[in-house]
């Protein structure tokens, strides 16, 4: 019979679907800028960016204002491997006058009451950390700024509302002068629930209250609420869901009784939710059901009492009690019978099973909005599993005998593929309040001890000019002839004297070995109207054995490739001009003849460095007897770079490779060339400015990670600058400031994986892909979990930070190189303002998204007088090689004609 009269009241899994449908798209409203001021779901941003992580740490006050008490507590939280937590409080009352008085009245009772619990416990001398629990409508701005919207719970002070109760707070305690405190968060009680448990359960980001009233909070990704700046990271959301359905969403599942009681609150028409599930109305809802029931001759023998007819006479502990296991049917007697009715057995089973049917309908909504947080959190997480946690307060969940169960029930069955544990916080107004502040604080240390760390690796303006003079030094120590010999910036001629015109023709072989795959192409030249450059190649590998056996079998192998290549081009009997792309420190007597100085990036084949490799190269040729090959040029990669964009750019006379290594070149004037003989014209510097720093001049600006990479490198003290600027370092920077992080407690929560502590696993295209802008977080993360790196979200903020701070450092380092080039060209010719195009080679300048801007940016700034334009190179170490080989060929033709 009851089912059928409340039939209403249960709510099918559809139904309950559909709701949390309902509430999805409610907290969709609340979180956008457009929707939000009409949302009845708010969606409050609480400036609450981060869970405990167990390592929190120090004395904190908190203050807990809610109702007609209000508490004071101090909060020592100890992290000694063994987290605890010890408190010590004071509950201090509110005259009624007060809570009707001015505002002023009311913040001076507050901090007399602080200072009367600081000087109990003989803190008043300490400046201590405190959380504020204002559970108040509030609009909040900051962590510590809240602006209360309206008083409730019979509070009416005056001259309150629409301004920030905490600087009230302060002010009052301004006044008194006698103890000084530190607000440093207000927190609503919700997320104070969620806080406490955080501190025992790191999965914890749901905080529900379900008490005399009912409320939820949970970790929300920034990119998502639009009400605050920034993407990064996560907030805590307060939900304020009691209000969900004031819009009209919930008309179709409430029944007479919900109107009744809605009819006749203080608050017509706002909370509705809230009204059909908290324990403030769950009592009153039986209530009416019971009434209407009674009235209508089907309960009580159509008896009423003047007792069932008061409103409020049915408390909400009586349904707890009513539905005890045991002796349920005999308090439900007891009660009806205190309430002046005379009940049958019938109308105790009967009140019983409406009890039933009012609470289950309560924990069934709840677990239907619930599941609609859960959801979205699995969603922004993009799992297939979601495994979290729920904190929970409030009398209705603690004290009913079934709500919890019926609850838990109702988020599994709408959420079958998610593990989510519930635990009962405990006080999370107070214990609460001081573990939002001991996270705000432990966070604001450890930025302040990061920024600290990565301060070594911020440049000033004056610095960079610094490095730009220290460079101009350096180069003209490589150019003369009495320093040459101890100069670091060695500034190596090139022997080439001329970028292309454009009557360049012909077809050319180009060799190219920098790495540990070696390259031949035939590059065809052509000229007048169908000018351009058409390429054929092949990629050859280097085996290790080889890269490390004898000079012999390097350059075998090497000839067994083009001979190969021609093979498959068809070209068996040809002898063709040959430009060789050696991107190994050399110094060059002629374009076609480079000594090789020594071995880098791995290779160590015996019997090389000290000798001439175009010799090598044609000795090889010779052993093989099988074709001849006219080798005309030996080039550096970075010239390559510098010809293939002057065949576009006239303007083109400096080249720059930014990529696993780092070097530049520039069309010196002849005069300024001591090494060579000859006054007229202008001949191309290899500068290998990698090396710049190595006689200590950059000794001022490396820290303590530049030498940690430097010491476990393969050429300790070599190539400084490029250590501090090229790709293949970069990542090497960053894996030793995550490492230092990392030990000291500021990052991973102080968990040094063996993977982190794995040379080289950092690759500097991971840099490129976290600093890119429509990267979310969640791939930053993805990356991280690659390397085999468990990280919470602000770990992923402060990864990202740090790629930062690097790559820039790299790229203003190498704007300041390039400053002192451009500069010095621009004296050479005694000009007031230079126009020049610098053509750009190298994956760090190409791929990564920040570096080439912020190069061109200090440029710019440390080289007003110069306009310089970057023109990204395609292919100069092939390309470059045959179109170095073209010129020399066009030259040498002129010659004999």
């Amino acid at each position: 019979m009851i089912d059928k009269y409340l039939y209403h009241m249960r709510l099918s899994e559809d139904t309950l679907q559909e709701v949390s449908q309902r509430f999805g798209k409610e907290m969709e409203k609340g979180l956008g800028a457009d929707t939000n001021p009409t949302a009845s779901v708010k969606m409050l941003p609480t400036f609450v960016r981060s869970t405990p992580d167990g390592t929190e740490d120090g004395d904190f006050l908190a203050l807990d204002l809610g109702g007609t008490n209000f508490r004071v507590l101090r909060v020592k939280v100890s992290d000694n491997g063994l987290q605890k937590v010890e408190m010590e409080n004071q509950i201090y009352a509110i005259p009624e006058e007060l809570m009707r008085g001015s505002g002023v009245q009311l913040f001076d009772h507050i901090a007399e009451c602080l200072g009367n619990f600081m000087e109990k416990l003989k803190i008043k001398d300490k400046k201590l950390p405190l959380g504020f629990t204002f559970s108040f409508p509030c609009h909040q701005t900051k962590l510590d700024e809240s602006i209360l919207v309206t008083w409730t719970k019979g509070f009416k002070c005056s001259s309150v509302e629409g301004k920030d109760v905490v600087s009230m707070l302060r002010k009052s305690i301004k006044k008194r002068g006698d103890f000084d405190i530190d607000i440093v968060a207000v927190v609503n009680d919700t997320v104070g629930t969620m806080m406490t448990c955080g501190y025992d359960d790191h999965n914890c980001e749901v905080g529900l209250i379900v008490g005399t009233g009912t409320n939820a909070c949970y970790m929300e990704e920034m990119r998502h609420i639009d009400l605050v700046e920034g993407d990064e990271g996560r907030m805590c959301i307060n939900m304020e869901w009691g209000a969900f359905g004031d819009d009209g969403v919930l008309n179709d599942i409430r029944t007479e009784f919900d109107r009744e009681i809605d009819m006749g609150s203080l608050n017509p028409g706002k909370q509705l939710f809230e009204k059909m599930i908290s324990g403030m109305y769950m009592g009153e809802l039986v209530r009416l059901i019971l009434v209407k029931m009674a009235k209508e001759g089907l309960l009580f023998g159509g008896n009423l009492t003047p007792d069932l007819l008061t409103t409020g006479h049915f408390e909400t502990r009586y349904v707890s009690a009513i539905e005890k296991e045991k002796e349920g049917l005999q308090k439900a007697h007891e009660i009806l019978t205190k309430l002046g009715l005379e009940p049958s057995h019938e109308d105790c089973v009967a009140t019983h099973r409406i009890c039933q049917i009012v609470s289950t309908r309560s924990a069934n909504l709840c677990g239907a909005t619930l599941a609609a947080v859960l959801r979205r959190i699995k969603e922004n997480k993009g799992v297939d599993r979601l495994r979290s946690t729920v904190a929970v307060d409030g009398s209705v969940y603690k004290k009913h005998p079934h709500f919890a169960r019926r609850l838990h029930k109702t988020v599994r069955k709408l959420l079958p593929d998610c593990e989510i544990r519930f635990v009962r916080s405990e006080d999370g107004s107070g214990k609460g309040a001081a573990m939002v502040t001991a996270v705000a604080y432990r966070l604001a240390a450890q930025h302040k001890a990061r920024q600290k760390i990565l301060e070594a690796l911020k440049l000033s303006r004056e610095q960079l000019l610094e490095v730009k003079q220290r460079m101009r030094i350096e180069m003209e120590k490589g150019l003369g002839k009495d320093t040459h010999a101890d100069a670091t910036v060695k500034m190596l001629p090139t022997y080439v004297c001329s970028t292309p015109d454009g009557t360049e023709k012909g077809d050319f072989l180009a060799l190219d070995l920098g790495g540990t795959n070696f390259r031949v192409l035939l590059v065809r030249v052509r000229n007048g109207m169908r000018r351009g450059v058409e390429m054929h190649n092949k990629i050859y590998s280097i085996p290790v054995e080889i890269m490390q056996g004898t000079g012999e079998e390097l350059f075998d192998h090497i000839v067994h490739c083009i001979s190969d290549f021609l093979e498959y081009m068809g070209m068996k009997g040809v002898s063709l001009p040959l430009g060789f792309t050696f991107s190994f420190p050399c110094q060059q007597n002629n374009l076609d003849e480079a000594i090789l100085l020594q071995w880098t990036k791995g290779f160590k084949a015996t019997g090389c460095e000290g000798e001439d490799v175009v010799n090598l190269l044609k000795e090889a040729i010779h052993r093989r007897e099988e074709f001849d090959l006219d080798v005309v040029a030996v080039v550096n990669d970075t010239v390559g770079t510098m010809m293939t964009c002057g065949y576009e750019d006239p303007y083109c006379e400096i080249g720059l490779i930014v990529g696993t290594g780092s070097n530049a070149c520039y069309m010196e004037e002849m005069r300024n060339v001591e090494l060579v003989e000859g006054e007229e014209g202008k001949m191309c510097v290899n500068m290998e400015w990698g090396a710049f720093g190595d006689s200590g001049c950059l000794d001022d600006i490396q820290t303590e990670f530049d030498v940690a990479v430097d010491e476990l490198s393969l050429n300790p003290g070599k190539q400084r600058f490029e250590k501090m600027i090229s790709g293949m370092y970069l990542g090497e920077i960053v894996r030793n400031i995550l490492m230092d992080f990392t030990k000291r407690g500021l990052l991973f929560r102080g968990r040094i994986s063996e993977r982190l502590k794995t040379k080289g696993i950092f690759e500097t295209k991971f840099l490129s892909q976290i600093e890119s802008d429509c990267l979310a977080l969640l791939q930053v993360r993805s990356i991280l979990q690659h390397l085999g790196l468990e990280t919470t979200c602000d770990d992923s903020i402060i990864v990202k930070e740090v790629c930062t701070v690097v790559a820039r450092r790299a790229a203003q380092l190498c704007g300041a190189g390039m400053a002192a080039v451009v500069d010095k060209i621009r004296e050479n010719r005694g000009l007031d303002y230079l126009k020049v195009t610098v053509g750009v080679d190298g994956t760090l300048y190409k791929l990564h998204p920040h570096f080439s801007t912020v190069m061109h940016e200090t440029v710019k700034e440390l080289s007003p007088k110069c306009e310089v334009t970057f023109l990204q190179s395609e292919d100069g170490s092939g390309k470059g090689a045959a179109l170095i080989t073209a010129v020399a060929c066009r030259i040498r033709e002129a010659g004999q004609r």
